[in-house]
């Protein structure tokens, strides 16, 4: 840290959750107010509810205005001073609003009715390193560790609806089904954290391998929960692909960081992705339909080519992200509203 950079812990902060959530919005209201902030960011979409000085939000994407469906009712029910008060009276009282993508911002003038010349796009950022990035675990002590062979696709997100797992999964088992030999010890693994209305994508899966071990020893889709960072860098660097058909995403960190390494990208060609991999990135899909999903999957583990010409056009369109350019592109908003 530099000499001009502070770091204050709220006293409270750590009792937060057991806090009624206006009660807490009031604590940390005052005491961001008493600290005669020239500007406040709020990083993560909420500035303090009763702070009323200039501050300025990043606002990262808006799922569940979108796609509520996708979310349990229980979460929405709890979200709710957050979706129909907090974030809307950040959006009004903001002097800027950061957003991560011209998808993201496109979502915020068109659901809140907010002027385009209010916000500004600032794209998160990666640091490549290609196949060689730094801090991954042994690859051979983390396939012996899960059971991982030589020739796998890879998904790394949270197992939830909008995350579209069950078409994946239906489109990797329909191309081991079709092609036979070719398709021989490949597998789908996937990676992350157990989200919500997740029972039919178990189920799909649970179902999916057992038809698929009628032909092969071993299931051939694994689920293998969260990973440290060096155990999913790891896998990232050594996947024939990374596989991601979300229907919906603010930004796409994980396509991100898959084209930073060199791996060739399957992804979906809706909401902010193909804006993150541009034309020639990654293998651009519908991911509402199951066939093209398929057809990736094919092109990608068939054509050698297809696999060299991601691995280098993915990589170069990374290198259009980095940390240095939005922290000065974050920064020089920050002078242009403390100017005014």
């Amino acid at each position: 840290m530099g000499p001009k950079v502070k770091i204050i812990k709220l006293p409270f902060y750590q009792y937060k959750k057991y806090l009624p959530l206006a009660y807490s919005q009031m604590l940390i209201s005052a005491f961001f107010a008493r600290e005669k902030l020239d500007l406040l960011h709020a990083p993560a979409n909420i500035i303090p509810l009763f702070y009323n000085w200039p501050a300025v939000v990043t606002i990262h994407d808006l799922a569940i205005y979108k796609f509520p469906e996708f979310f349990p009712g229980h979460k929405i029910i709890k979200q709710s001073l957050a979706t129909k008060i907090l974030v809307p009276n950040t959006l009004n009282k903001a002097k800027k609003i950061i957003a991560v993508s011209q998808n993201t911002k496109k979502d915020i003038i068109d659901i809140f009715g907010i002027p385009e010349e209010k916000i500004q796009v600032v794209y998160e950022g990666v640091i490549s390193h290609g196949k060689n990035c730094p801090n991954q675990a042994d690859f051979a002590t983390v396939s012996k560790r899960y059971g991982i062979k030589e020739r796998y696709l890879l998904f790394v997100g949270s197992l939830e609806p909008r995350k579209n797992i069950i078409n994946l999964v239906k489109a990797f088992k329909n191309y081991k089904l079709t092609e036979g030999d070719k398709a021989t010890n490949l597998q789908l693994i996937l990676v992350g954290s157990k989200g919500w209305k997740n029972d039919n994508i178990f189920k799909t899966i649970q179902e999916a391998n057992q038809i698929l071990s009628a032909k092969e020893k071993d299931a051939p889709i694994k689920y293998l929960g969260y990973l440290s960072l060096a155990e999913k860098l790891s896998l990232i660097a050594h996947a024939l692909a990374f596989i991601f058909p979300s229907l919906y995403e603010g930004f796409g960190l994980p396509v991100l960081e898959a084209m930073s390494m060199s791996t060739p990208v399957i992804t979906s060609n809706v909401s902010s992705l193909p804006e993150i991999t541009g034309t020639n990135g990654a293998l651009l899909i519908n991911p509402y339909k199951e066939s093209e999903i398929q057809e990736a999957i094919n092109q990608i583990i068939t054509d050698e080519g297809i696999r060299e010409q991601l691995a280098i056009t993915g990589y170069q369109r990374a290198q259009n992200f980095t940390w240095q350019r939005c922290a000065e592109e974050t920064l020089k908003i920050y002078y242009q509203t403390v100017e005014k």
